[in-house]
């Protein structure tokens, strides 16, 4: 798209406490990213939802596993 709806913003929807400690999203490009090392023996698996919103004001989301 161009002009504001060609604009994507990126937030999580849904995250726990511990998974903001250890996840970082990046707002402009949606890349997540590793604050710290995964420990396999604290949980097998972290569930996060991520929502895109454009500058017209549409907005989707998504879960990562």
């Amino acid at each position: 798209d161009d002009g504001e709806h060609g604009v994507v913003k990126y937030s999580f929807k849904k995250i726990t406490e511990k998974a903001s400690k250890i996840f970082l999203l990046d707002f402009e490009t949606g890349a997540i990213t590793l604050l710290q090392s995964l420990d396999f023996e604290d949980a097998d698996f972290y569930e996060l939802e991520v929502q895109a919103h454009d500058g017209g004001g549409l907005f989707d989301s998504a879960k990562v596993y």
